[in-house]
């Protein structure tokens, strides 16, 4: 080519790369249209797979184990093997998360991402017990209650000596079930002031000579003994556990201590006659009635048979044990709080009022 032909296509090859006009190369555009086609590159889908093992390294089966991926509108769901192990197939390259659920094990998850054509096999997974929320409501029995309660009047001495066992001070005192009653009753008749108090009853009646048919001196004395603690065991056994049993009846006098000196005097006054069953409805204290005159009919056994009467003795005796009663009441209600010790720790809602 002559140098003039060459340096005129060398100026208008320049001007064409300026343009971005292709006439340098018969193959400038081939090169351009390749250059500006994306390539195609394959994505080869691969494998996830794993196994599944509890906090003591044993296999988990049946449990569902879900696959989630971008590219898919649902998850893959496969079930472990008895070894455990589960797998996926044909799972496109990219991230993934595996969701392993349970019955009685914590929700595990794991997340990764897998390569094109990757065969990936996960690390053994462990499943957690499931932490349970469990609500515990805890009540306590009207047995339990009542025994709390029967310990409190088990310290009740007036003058923190004379045992005072059969008042309640409580606002409501839970009934006391028959073992209760029973045990009350054996505490009340074993304790060292009631037998001393059966002593003194007895020197009472050897002074002035009761009961003549006994005598004197020791033999008088021990007879005297023995028939007055008889009545105090039997009183208490029959009309404060047994027949309390059977009538399902509160023993005890449910100290009023709030009202006017009215209504606080027959309150002491109608318990003689009156008790609180144990469904908590007064009702009559067929305890304190059929036990007065039971007693009653009971001593004419063991008394000297110059002082039985019939059945005139077994109701005069009745009669003054439910006097007695009514009277005892009434110390109760008024007097006998203020004389035993111990009692501050109860409610202000039981504190005594005065009219």
């Amino acid at each position: 080519m002559p140098p003039f032909t060459k340096t005129l296509a060398r100026i208008t090859c320049g001007l064409a790369v300026l343009g971005s006009i292709s006439v340098c190369s018969p193959t400038s555009q081939s090169q351009q249209t390749a250059s500006t086609t994306p390539s195609a590159i394959p994505q080869t889908p691969g494998s996830i797979s794993g196994r599944v093992i509890d906090q003591t390294g044993t296999f988990v089966s049946a449990a569902v184990v879900k696959l989630t991926h971008p590219d898919q509108s649902a998850p893959q769901q496969d079930q472990t093997t008895d070894d455990g192990l589960y797998s996926f197939a044909n799972v496109a390259p990219g991230p993934f998360e595996i969701m392993i659920l349970e019955d009685g094990f914590a929700t595990k998850t794991i997340s990764g991402t897998l390569n094109a054509g990757e065969a990936l096999t996960l690390p053994q997974t462990q499943l957690s017990l499931a932490t349970e929320k469990t609500e515990i409501h805890v009540s306590v029995s009207e047995v339990e209650i009542a025994e709390t309660e029967i310990k409190e009047q088990e310290k009740q001495r007036v003058f923190g000596i004379i045992p005072n066992f059969y008042v309640s001070y409580e606002k409501d005192p839970a009934p006391m079930n028959t073992r209760q009653k029973m045990s009350l009753a054996w505490k009340s008749n074993v304790d060292p002031l009631t037998i001393a108090g059966v002593g003194f009853v007895a020197g009472l009646e050897q002074a002035n000579n009761s009961f003549k048919g006994y005598g004197q001196g020791a033999q008088g004395y021990g007879k005297r003994f023995g028939s007055t603690y008889a009545d105090v065991a039997i009183s208490t056994f029959l009309g404060s556990a047994i027949l309390p049993v059977v009538f399902k009846q509160d023993p005890r006098y449910l100290y009023q201590g709030t009202g006017t000196t009215r209504s606080r005097l027959v309150h002491a006054v109608a318990s003689s006659v009156m008790a609180r069953g144990d469904n908590k409805h007064w009702q009559p204290n067929y305890s304190n009635l059929i036990g007065s005159l039971t007693t009653g009919g009971i001593s004419n056994l063991y008394y000297p048979a110059s002082d039985r009467n019939g059945a005139m003795l077994t109701i005069e005796t009745a009669l003054i044990r439910i006097g007695e009663s009514a009277g005892a009441n009434i110390f109760q209600e008024f007097l006998i709080r203020k004389l035993t010790p111990g009692l501050s720790h109860k409610s202000s809602s039981n504190q005594q009022q005065q009219p």
